[in-house]
């Protein structure tokens, strides 16, 4: 009897799991300002406006407690690049809108880019870099975080582990003019 009720216990640990890679996989993430792999305009750059890019997400995990973005350049010559962190963006939510302060932390909370300051800062790779990659990812969460936002990417990360039950990334790529 405990043999079959241990692999009865294992059957659905195995389910479980794949139901939640499942769910890992079936969000998606999209902008009406670029699509995915194309060029992010200048208007989302700091040669333009540097206004944040409308997101929309959908496909969200049923447990979603609260949402967070990162949004990173891989190809910056001293490593990766944080352009955007966002977190306890409401479950409801399925969207961030075009032109997000980035001193507003009263919906969500806003944390630090790697300019050393809060919200967004749009690409703006050096001159005569070629083109960089810019991933924006959202996370479904089953917790709230409890982080201000002088947190930085790795303290993300780090309180966000274990508690990523869905996620979804569009990359955009720009080149300074």
């Amino acid at each position: 009897m405990k043999i079959r009720t241990l692999l009865f216990v294992s059957m659905i640990s195995i389910l479980l799991f794949n139901c939640q890679e499942k769910d890992m996989n079936k969000m998606q993430l999209s902008s009406d300002a670029f699509t995915n792999k194309a060029l992010i305009p200048s208007e989302y750059s700091c040669e333009g406006e540097d206004f944040s890019p409308l997101l929309k997400w959908d496909n969200v995990p049923s447990r979603t407690k609260i949402f967070a973005l990162t949004c990173v350049d891989p190809d910056a010559p001293m490593g990766d690049w944080i352009h955007w962190l966002a977190w306890n963006i409401p479950a409801d939510w399925k969207s961030l809108p075009k032109n997000i302060s980035p001193d507003d932390q009263s919906q969500f909370t806003q944390g630090t880019n790697s300019w050393g300051r809060t919200g967004y800062g749009g690409p703006c790779p050096p001159v005569g870099h070629g083109q960089h990659r810019y991933y924006f990812t959202i996370y479904a969460l089953d917790k709230e975080l409890s982080l201000d936002s002088s947190a930085q990417l790795n303290e993300l990360l780090q309180v966000m582990e274990n508690h990523i039950i869905g996620k979804a990334e569009i990359m955009g790529k720009y080149e300074r003019k």
